[in-house]
């Protein structure tokens, strides 16, 4: 079962990433640098371990291994009927370091952004179809090391608040780092 959410989780990464090339290529989005290394389609995914929370894995894109630790939300506010699942994740390849990204189960508006705080660290995100991108990697990764949940803001016809938990984050990075080194 796992494997199954890891591979569409994989794909999902991977038409997300593409789907916000196209957009940057025509305006309507932020470029990413994430974009640049989509791929067509990803091997099955292979999992590294499970951190508390936090899952780590590995799949294969264009010959490259890429590295990658998610976690589903805790808890969603208000509920949104037909919803997908709601999953964070970071994602390390050896030339893209710190990629940070939210699936919120639902199409964002274009030109949306999402905040996400962590305890007193407010981190901007935007968003793609159904992906949120950290603006800064880097930052959301070191908030989230010191963080115990993270609380994503989207826009919708309501706001929707969701949940994370942190719990596990730190070890399940540094698991993802050992088996995606930087180039």
């Amino acid at each position: 079962m796992i494997f199954k959410f890891l591979a569409s989780l994989a794909l999902a990464t991977a038409l997300a990433t593409a789907s916000a090339a196209a957009a940057a290529k025509k305006n309507t989005a932020p470029a990413h640098p994430a974009a640049a290394h989509a791929a067509p389609a990803a091997a099955a995914p292979k999992e590294i371990g499970k951190f508390d929370d936090w899952t780590a894995a590995t799949h294969q894109e264009s010959g490259q291994t890429v590295c990658y630790a998610f976690v589903r939300a805790q808890s969603s506010t208000p509920p949104l009927p037909n919803r997908g699942a709601v999953v964070l994740t970071v994602t390390e390849r050896p030339s893209l370091r710190d990629t940070v990204a939210i699936d919120a189960g639902f199409t964002y508006a274009a030109n949306a952004n999402v905040t996400v705080q962590v305890d007193q660290t407010g981190l901007e995100f935007y968003t793609s179809g159904r992906d949120a991108f950290a603006r800064d990697g880097k930052a959301a990764v070191a908030a989230f090391a010191k963080g115990s949940r993270a609380i994503a803001r989207s826009p919708a016809a309501k706001e929707v608040t969701d949940t994370f938990s942190l719990k596990g984050f730190s070890a399940a990075y540094a698991a993802i780092v050992k088996a995606c080194p930087a180039k």
